[in-house]
């Protein structure tokens, strides 16, 4: 026992090394969890002070306990033995394909992360390509809502912009909790995404396991009470206008939400732009009827490079216009009253006609409506066509720059000549030649307000099977 042991360096070396990290995952890293845990956790407790509707235990519980909670779920269990039998796999296999499913769509959020970062990123991106108002928003509403109640955002999705504008509006209520699709899917975007508290949802997947888990996730979300933010179309408007709802996600929610539990409040959230950054890309998918579109990362650096230099320079000038309105929250308990089954569709419906009903009136959509309707139209013409306009919707949430008809049809026109969307002629603005696809887009955001909302009433009607 007291006799001397040589070793060679290397293994002395590799020996203290595995001393030192068993030292600390057993005695010192627990004990810096522990005490940076109790700081978090004070930090949340203030924050839930402060905002409109606290952060639920749900969403912040460890990523790791939300994965073995949702793959040993009985309905995850049931879907895994069905998948093995109809696949011919191992149940064994099966469940660990659950699992991948799992560890895919559930979030690590981080309430640091969210509110010190995300937020004041947010801010910063909002207003430094546009300028931000807020159309309309009852805020006696919204506080008349249940504390009990889960809240979901539902929202007409217009931009990739949308999850920024939206977290920095809604920064006071809560933190939010997205579905978002495949291109967010990529490191390292993906550890932010999901710090941000956003779970991944593959939108085309034909899996009835990853149904039936993506299913569960939202299910045990909802009776958590977690504030969510949802876009029913399901993906980008290729158009412009408002689109089809998909039924999917709003059915997880219902499922969710047990008559006899805490209430479901649908706050819907409408969104609109002087220009959609994306806008290009989005009118040629539409044209080559392909939604599988992305945009190179090369691409999408140098566009932002040259953003930069224009602010360095003192070139930039800002997109316009983006504004956000909040309409009537609406109870699903109250919407379940008088009707029986399932009510998916019609709340879907309703849900996407309330959004519809305000959604923001912006000069460069106002001007480009007014010019595709009329033709070419002078400055006197379409100050004359505004104001039939404002007299025919005097509920419509239109935004006039500096309270000033004259302002908002010179900002609307600044805006499109500069991208050559409508050319100047002998005193007249008409469409351009090269970009009339983008005129169109523009116009489709209020051209379901211009009509009285009666042609996408009767469009969403036929999901409704009425």
């Amino acid at each position: 026992m007291t006799e001397t042991v040589e070793l060679p360096l290397w293994l002395f070396v590799l020996i203290v090394l595995f001393a030192a990290v068993t030292f600390a995952s057993h005695f010192l890293f627990p004990s810096v969890r522990w005490f940076f845990r109790r700081r978090l956790e004070r930090a949340v407790t203030r924050l839930n002070s402060r905002l409109a509707r606290p952060i639920q235990p749900f969403k912040l519980a460890r990523r790791h306990d939300m994965i073995q909670r949702l793959i040993y779920d009985p309905e995850v269990a049931r879907a895994v033995q069905t998948h093995a039998q109809e696949e011919g796999i191992p149940e064994a296999v099966a469940f660990e394909q659950a699992r991948r499913y799992a560890r895919e769509i559930v979030p690590g959020f981080s309430a640091f992360a969210y509110f010190s970062f995300a937020i004041r990123l947010a801010r910063f991106l909002s207003n430094s390509f546009y300028r931000v108002r807020l159309g309309h928003l009852d805020a006696e509403a919204l506080k008349a809502i249940d504390p009990n109640a889960t809240v979901v955002f539902v929202m007409n999705h217009r931009s990739n912009m949308d999850y920024v504008l939206v977290t920095y509006l809604a920064a006071d209520q809560s933190a939010l909790s997205y579905a978002v699709g495949e291109w967010a899917r990529v490191w390292p975007l993906s550890r932010l995404i999901r710090a941000m508290g956003a779970y991944f949802i593959r939108r085309r997947s034909r899996s009835d396991l990853y149904r039936k888990v993506l299913a569960t996730y939202v299910r045990h979300a909802t009776k958590a009470g977690v504030t969510q933010a949802m876009f029913p179309e399901g993906g980008l408007s290729l158009t412009g206008g408002l689109g089809r709802p998909k039924l999917g996600l709003l059915k997880y929610i219902l499922d969710g939400a047990e008559p006899a539990g805490p209430d479901v409040v649908f706050v819907p959230v409408s969104l609109n732009y002087d220009r959609v950054l994306e806008d290009t890309i989005l009118t040629a998918a539409a044209n080559s009827g392909e939604r599988r579109f992305r945009a190179r990362i090369g691409v999408i650096a140098k566009w932002s490079l040259t953003q930069f230099w224009r602010k360095l320079t003192g070139r930039f000038h800002r997109f316009g216009y983006a504004a956000v309105s909040f309409g009537a929250p609406l109870s699903l308990s109250a919407f379940r009253q008088d009707r029986e089954g399932d009510v998916t569709v019609p709340l879907a419906r309703e849900l996407m006609l309330r959004i519809g009903a305000v959604v923001p009136v912006l000069p460069v959509p106002m001007v480009a409506w007014l010019i595709q309707q009329n033709g070419p139209m002078t400055r006197s013409a379409l100050a004359s066509a505004f104001d039939q306009v404002l007299a025919r919707l005097p509920n419509a949430h239109i935004h006039l720059p500096r309270d000033d008809r004259h302002y908002a049809i010179e900002v609307g026109l600044r805006l499109l000549v500069d991208r050559r969307i409508v050319v100047e002629r002998d005193g007249r603005f008409r469409p351009g030649t090269e970009r009339q696809e983008l005129l169109t887009y523009y116009a489709a955001s209020i051209a379901h307000l211009m009509d009285g909302n009666a042609a996408y009433a009767k469009e969403l009607s036929a999901i409704a099977g009425s």
